[in-house]
């Protein structure tokens, strides 16, 4: 990818939001880094979990911050704690993203975090949004494959402008190079149907939603990262 010069590891990013944060477990390797956004320091404290650095203004906090890697920023600021974190990650070489933490809650906050995932596709690299049993990425002129055993609902979604040329394959509704406009959401409630399946876009950015456990999702994440 253009732009980024990746080391084929993942950033896990947590944020602030506590629902179902029980089901949170991840065994990182070498390559891999972890990022707490402001409370999400609280979550992985809960855990057991040391994270690489942390990150925020500190405003969600309720524990005592103790860690030898800490990134203050004040209150009043353009970004989010979990935007920073996505910066810091592509700072650090990072394309591929797993947010956890940050669906639920604050409604701004949840879309916030989906606009990252553009934010992330459209600089070459792939972010994940998980929470509430369900993933989100955005895929920018690109393909995403999905094995025969997923099931359950997936929809398509276009994001900032038209999407031209997208290509829905394997699913229960399929389509070939059609076109996809934010206004009109043909996209939603498609569904997994025993098959490999596929979506890509030629020209333009799509939000991807489906219905997977945080634990599968893990499970299965070497098969997304790029």
């Amino acid at each position: 990818m253009k732009g980024v010069i990746t080391i084929n590891g993942i950033c896990y990013i947590f944020a602030a939001c506590k629902e179902n944060s029980e089901e949170i477990l991840i065994f990182p390797s070498k390559r891999d880094i972890i990022i707490a956004a402001d409370g999400g320091y609280d979550i992985l404290t809960e855990k057991g979990i040391i994270p690489d650095v942390v990150i925020g203004d500190f405003d969600s906090i309720e524990g005592n911050l103790t860690h030898e890697n800490i990134i203050k920023h004040p209150v009043e600021k353009d970004d989010t704690d979990t935007f920073l974190a996505c910066k810091l990650g592509f700072e650090k070489n990072f394309n591929n993203f797993v947010i956890l933490g940050g669906v639920g809650g604050r409604i701004d906050h949840t879309i916030a975090n989906i606009q990252a995932l553009l934010w992330a596709a459209k600089r070459g690299g792939r972010a994940f949004l998980i929470g509430n049993d369900v993933v989100m990425t955005v895929i920018f002129n690109q393909n995403i494959a999905f094995s025969a055993d997923f099931n359950g609902k997936i929809s398509v979604f276009a994001q900032e402008k038209s999407a031209n040329a997208v290509s829905i394959k394997g699913l229960k509704y399929n389509a070939e190079k059609i076109t996809l406009a934010p206004e009109f959401p043909l996209g939603v409630s498609n569904e997994f149907v025993g098959e490999r399946a596929e979506i890509s876009v030629e020209n333009g950015a799509l939000l991807i939603v489906w219905e997977q456990k945080f634990k599968d999702f893990i499970e299965k994440i070497n098969d997304f990262i790029i």
